[in-house]
């Protein structure tokens, strides 16, 4: 299987980033409404909502960056952040854990959801 995992974090501030293209994407596209002036607001209005989003996303995922456990990857050997039970390096998108019973297993995200219950005792 040649899945390809990504960090949690890089995946929020990749859509936090995406926010704001599409934000200002769509204030352009209110430009060409010019004529018709409460198309164009409400473009505007939605593309500034669309950059203030990505703005509370970036802070989102600030405050839980500062919780994320630091380690180094065993594969590339640069520090990263682990977020939840499995994770991925943010360099080389190496599979992690800091769960000692995970070790070995195949990489899951569901191992993060407190509603699966994947070892039991």
């Amino acid at each position: 299987m040649g899945l390809k995992y990504s960090n949690k974090i890089n995946k929020i501030r990749t859509f936090a980033l995406s926010l704001v293209f599409i934000g200002i994407l769509i204030m352009y596209v209110g430009i060409f409404f010019r004529d018709y002036p409460v198309v164009m607001v409400i473009a505007m209005i939605l593309g500034l909502l669309a950059v203030i989003g990505s703005t509370v996303v970036y802070f989102f995922i600030g405050m839980l960056s500062t919780r994320a456990v630091p380690v180094v990857c065993p594969s590339c050997e640069k520090p990263t952040k682990v977020l939840g039970r499995v994770d991925a390096c943010m360099h080389c998108d190496q599979p992690l854990t800091m769960d000692r019973s995970l070790e070995g297993q195949d990489f899951d995200e569901s191992y993060n959801s407190k509603k699966a219950s994947h070892h039991e005792a």
